[in-house]
């Protein structure tokens, strides 16, 4: 069924939610979004609802604030206190608590603090204030990337040595590929990410499909998007096929954006990253270059930062996961509410124990 002209149709909505609903599938199945606008955007839908017995819905560790390590959190709140740096960052970076305290709390303390809405933004700081040093918390997957890179190239370019960037960049298939090999979650198919795959294209995932043998299908975000990507996924498991489909494919081509990916491999260099919940995961992230050392925050100002993260019962990491739904935490609803986040995937819009306190906790 061809949706694109009709995906916000309330007929074709209750079609496809009628055909979700009814699905006939000889074993139980679980699916996993690993895009956390995806996570928001099935929970507001209310497409749990819709599910079959044979259907279940995961999370995965698609929200790159909720994966980000407290350890990230604590650098950048020693560079702001040792050197006096302007730290400027997405609004939602503000409330993920490090290992004490979270951004939003030391800049009541007096470290400056700045949200920005584009890391062009920060660089604007920077060539208006230039006695002002500015560093810009560069954190995100793929889809955020290239126009950090961009940003990066202009302050070479324009001669502006006062700005830098602090990098936790993820890349999303070698968390995907943990994950299809982890024994504690049995995932039969993925809700792949649609803006990512706007960068990398299908082709990348095709390991997870011939290798692992796991549905893959990369899909939108409006609720008939998402139904539609479920059925695709169910079908393809039942007939014991897998494969990488694209349902967004309004958006999304085989190839994706190599110039995009050009400006990231001019700028950025996969390296090992670590990732909350998960450890570190080698060539899972992006360092900046040789060449662009002089705008890499992390060896500009250098601090010493406690590699232990303090124990607080927020068992974050095993939802991005997949182990556990945020109710089989003991601090979810509790201890841990969007006005009292204990752990990120509770700040984060796109944070899975945000969605299921907003929508499913009260269906």
């Amino acid at each position: 069924m061809n949706i694109t002209n009709s995906l916000r149709d309330p007929a074709v909505i209750r079609a496809l939610g009628a055909q979700l609903k009814n699905l006939s599938l000889s074993r139980k199945i679980t699916l996993m979004e690993v895009c956390g606008t995806h996570t928001m955007a099935l929970h507001r839908g209310g497409i749990p609802s819709l599910l079959p017995d044979t259907v279940r819905l995961l999370s995965g560790p698609g929200c790159p604030v909720c994966v980000t390590p407290a350890s990230y959190i604590d650098r950048a709140q020693e560079i702001g206190k040792n050197y006096g740096v302007t730290l400027t960052s997405f609004g939602d970076m503000l409330r993920v608590p490090g290992n004490t305290k979270s951004l939003s709390e030391s800049r009541s303390e007096g470290i400056n603090v700045e949200t920005v809405y584009s890391p062009l933004a920060a660089l604007d700081m920077a060539r208006k204030h230039p006695a002002i040093e500015v560093v810009f918390l560069a954190v995100g997957f793929e889809t955020t990337v290239p126009p950090i890179a961009m940003t990066v190239m202009n302050a070479r370019d324009q001669g502006i040595d006062n700005f830098s960037i602090l990098t936790a960049h993820k890349l999303i298939m070698p968390a995907l590929e943990l994950l299809v090999n982890d024994s504690d979650v049995r995932v039969d198919g993925f809700i792949l990410p649609g803006h990512v795959s706007l960068i990398l294209g299908s082709e990348p995932y095709r390991p997870i499909a011939e290798k692992y043998s796991r549905a893959c299908v990369i899909t939108g975000f409006e609720t008939a998007d998402i139904i539609q990507g479920i059925i695709m996924l169910a079908q393809q498991i039942e007939i014991s096929q897998p494969s990488v489909e694209i349902q967004y494919c309004r958006a999304v081509k085989k190839d994706g954006n190599p110039q995009a990916r050009g400006v990231i491999d001019t700028v950025f260099e996969p390296a090992d990253s670590e990732w909350r919940g998960f450890g570190t995961i080698p060539l899972s992230g992006l360092n900046l270059r040789e060449e662009f050392a002089d705008f890499d925050a992390s060896k500009k100002f250098p601090v010493e930062v406690n590699a232990e993260t303090v124990q607080t019962g927020c068992r974050c990491g095993d939802v991005l996961r997949g182990r556990i739904e945020p109710a089989e935490c003991a601090l979810f609803g509790r201890n841990c509410t969007p006005e009292h986040p204990v752990g990120p995937c509770m700040v984060s819009s796109e944070g899975t124990c945000a969605a299921h306190y907003k929508y499913s906790r009260t269906r």
